[in-house]
């Protein structure tokens, strides 16, 4: 009896890690094929015009990773623009920058919302408004400090998710509530087992990005297993599954966007 409970449970834990992936193949979502040069990188226009809006906004941006990595997860990346600034400027890791020889790190003014390769984005956080220019002042200066700039690696990090996530460790202001698509912002270094939880309302706790667990109140509990997230969001009452992302509303990222406003 022992036995076949152990074998029932690491039967549901095999399908539930495997089968979001599964369907976002299947359901067209994302492709194992794509090609580079020809995939878009238009702006959605989903961000406030800067010739228009003077007050201070940071958005926080995910889309579908390019090709097969679009399957398990999303890249993720950082939009800010000052008071009054003309221009949007981004900030985000790049991994081909470190295979040529340059530094992860990419920090440029550019349209804040442009596909990646061929995916449209959508905003997962936005702040604007009183206190914002400060926020974005730290932003720019963790940036230009995260530790792992000569370095990339797909799975299970650092990549562009650890850095986002990284981020929201050291700018407490952003209440940075990742999707759980966003393989690598678990992977905390060589050494470093605990820290706060990006939103900076609980703890977490993971073993080189491949074993870990999340409790916090804006992330829910999420449990982290070979780098894919399985998890609950009891206060928004909703499910974290792999592939699939965040399965329910978000009313939480609504609250903490109208709080800002």
């Amino acid at each position: 009896m022992h036995k076949r409970r152990v074998i029932l449970v690491l039967t549901i834990l095999f399908l539930l890690l495997a089968g979001g992936p599964a369907w976002v193949l299947l359901s067209g979502q994302a492709s194992l094929r794509g090609d580079w040069s020809t995939a878009t990188r238009h702006s959605a226009g989903i961000a406030p015009d800067p010739a228009k809006t003077r007050e201070a906004v940071v958005q926080i941006y995910a889309a579908r990773a390019f090709s097969w990595r679009g399957v398990l997860g999303v890249h993720t990346w950082i939009a800010a623009k000052p008071t009054n600034a003309p221009a949007w400027t981004t900030y985000q890791v790049i991994g081909w920058n470190v295979m040529r020889g340059g530094k992860a790190v990419a920090i440029r003014q550019e349209a804040p919302d442009r596909s990646w390769f061929g995916n449209r984005p959508e905003i997962i956080a936005d702040l604007r408004g009183a206190g914002v220019d400060a926020i974005i002042r730290e932003i720019d200066r963790a940036a230009r400090a995260y530790p792992y700039n000569d370095t990339y690696t797909v799975w299970p990090g650092p990549n562009s998710n650890t850095f986002t996530a990284w981020i929201g460790r050291e700018v407490p202001g952003l209440g940075l509530d990742l999707p759980p698509t966003a393989v690598g912002k678990d992977w905390l270094g060589a050494t470093t087992i605990a820290v706060w939880a990006p939103s900076g309302t609980g703890v977490q706790l993971s073993l080189y990005g491949l074993l870990g667990v999340t409790a916090a109140i804006d992330e829910g509990l999420e449990l982290n297993l070979a780098g894919l997230t399985l998890g609950v969001d009891p206060l928004d009452l909703a499910l974290k599954l792999p592939g699939v992302g965040r399965v329910g509303p978000n009313w939480g990222a609504a609250a903490h966007a109208e709080d800002r406003s």
